[in-house]
């Protein structure tokens, strides 16, 4: 299966990581009502070196990284430390073991500062026995200055992006002085200049004989920073590899048992009149003067930095947060949005980029947080809703895009990052939407479901719907869209069509 491993190879790879151990986990088990998370599976980790785990959403990988921190316990299985066994309680009790991990989901207390989050429950005292806040941001301007990051301390974490926020979560890890660093989709939310950075305070880790496990559905990083990867799959453990001696092909075979030959399935279609007409809308101090046009069957690729106020700007036309000033029209004529359901009553879908915060309902359980846009008078009968034919249309687009769940009463907290992500689509692609606004849609999703959900896109644009999609992954936009719209610091700094485009363009006109 492997094209370039040879056993020697591997055979060498174990002996290197008995003799550089921090980590060891066998033989591991993990069963949830009505789900066997991880059924006998194996990890470890070398000192100074970054071990990525790969696997489709569902596969068993944050399931596993809960255990090493403490967050759960396996059912089975041993874990060794340095070479002796651990039994690790709670999360405090692996931050005392040398453990630290980064969530996909961020943790941070967004009514604190960023010291105050940092240093929780290690705050410098005074001689009085109170909090010394100046001594606590000397503390983090020290921490910061190691990791080259360039935050005020002082700076209440809910004013901060979801970018800064994740560089907040890496040093706070770091912190801790830990000898194991796990990593969940930690540049989810960075542009490739954040990523360098990222990297580069990975490399200094790994100086430094730290272990990181660094969870990644994106293949160029893995190349790039891992040593080493492991690959689960439906809660098995397939294979540990060099990461040199195999192909990105060979990767993703291994992931999901099949080829995937067309990771961008664009469909040149018809494209229509103008549905969505954009002239000069403006919120002071956000974005300024944002024009532009969107026919039916057309994919418009919204690109750019971290700080361009893409996702601001889908926000207004959603009704989220209205706009000062500007037109929108649809089929030509001027409209007043000024909430989402005024939205949604013009024929608009809006996919957030925030699952967590603007996106899922974490208390429900999956059939409730797809139908909850569902449920409009084509789905009411009577006075009552027509639970039927809504339960049948969740289930339907549940399976068709390989939502793992027990059942949909599953409560959605329960499931991976990647599958809260598929509900979301499920449920606005069920209120057939004529405008659909996607801000990230495949973030945190594995290299199949990627597959699958472009290809759902490009079907629904050769239907006529018009799709706005804003993504950070470049070969995405270059991939998906027949024209892209470059934003840069709240304005739009240029257009272009899909023969013309390539990253260099796209980079210039996002940094100019």
């Amino acid at each position: 299966m492997v094209s370039q491993a040879t056993a020697s190879a591997i055979k060498r790879m174990n002996e290197r990581t008995e003799i550089d151990g921090l980590l060891a986990l066998e033989g591991i088990r993990k069963e949830f009502p009505g789900v066997l998370a991880l059924d006998n599976v194996q990890l470890r980790i070398r000192k100074g070196s970054v071990h990525a785990l790969m696997g489709e959403n569902g596969a068993g990988k944050s399931t596993l990284m809960k255990i090493i921190a403490g967050i759960y316990q396996p059912d089975a299985g041993e874990i060794r430390l340095r070479g002796e066994p651990v039994t690790l309680k709670s999360p405090l009790d692996a931050l005392e073991q040398g453990i630290a991990m980064i969530h996909q989901e961020l943790q941070l207390m967004n009514w604190m500062t960023i010291a105050e989050n940092i240093w929780i429950r290690r705050e410098p005292r005074n001689r009085f026995g109170l909090i010394d806040h100046g001594k606590m941001a000397e503390m983090t301007r020290a921490l910061f200055a190691r990791l080259n990051l360039s935050l005020d301390p002082d700076t209440q974490v809910s004013e901060l992006t979801v970018a800064q926020k994740q560089m907040v979560e890496i040093a706070r890890a770091v912190s801790y002085e830990s000898r194991i660093l796990i990593m969940d989709e930690p540049t989810s939310a960075l542009t490739e200049r954040e990523v360098e950075h990222l990297f580069a305070i990975i490399r200094d880790l790994k100086a430094r004989d730290i272990g990181i496990i660094y969870i990644t559905h994106k293949m160029n990083e893995l190349f790039e920073i891992a040593d080493e990867f492991t690959v689960f799959r439906d809660g098995k453990y397939i294979g540990t590899h060099s990461s040199k001696d195999v192909t990105r092909d060979d990767i993703i075979r291994m992931m999901v048992g099949r080829e995937i030959t067309n990771m961008f399935p664009k469909i040149d279609c018809a494209i229509g009149d103008v549905i969505l007409d954009v002239k000069n809308l403006t919120i002071p101090g956000v974005f300024h003067d944002i024009s532009f046009s969107l026919r039916r069957g057309e994919i418009l690729g919204l690109a750019g930095l971290v700080g361009a106020k893409r996702s601001n700007v889908a926000e207004a036309l959603f009704g989220v947060t209205p706009a000062d000033s500007g037109q929108i029209l649809i089929d030509n004529k001027p409209v007043t949005i000024k909430s989402p359901n005024e939205a949604m009553a013009h024929g608009m879908a809006f996919l957030t980029e925030d699952r967590k915060e603007t996106g899922c309902f974490l208390t429900l359980d999956c059939l409730e947080n797809i139908q909850s846009a569902l449920i409009t008078r084509s789905h009411v009968k009577a006075g009552f809703v027509d639970q039927k034919r809504v339960t049948e249309l969740a289930e339907g687009m549940a399976k068709k895009l390989r939502v793992k769940t027990p059942n949909l009463h599953e409560i959605v907290e329960n499931l991976s990052g990647g599958n809260q992500q598929k509900l979301l689509i499920a449920r606005w692609l069920l209120t057939k939407p004529r405008i659909l606004i996607l801000d990230e849609p495949t973030r945190g999703i594995d290299v199949g479901a990627k597959s699958e959900i472009h290809r759902l896109i490009t079907g629904l644009a050769a239907e006529g719907v018009a799709v706005l999609m804003i993504s950070s992954e470049l070969p995405e936009v270059l991939g998906m869209s027949d024209r892209i719209m470059v934003m840069q610091e709240g304005r739009v700094s240029g257009f272009l069509d899909r023969a013309e485009a390539d990253q260099i363009k796209i980079m210039d006109l996002a940094a100019r």
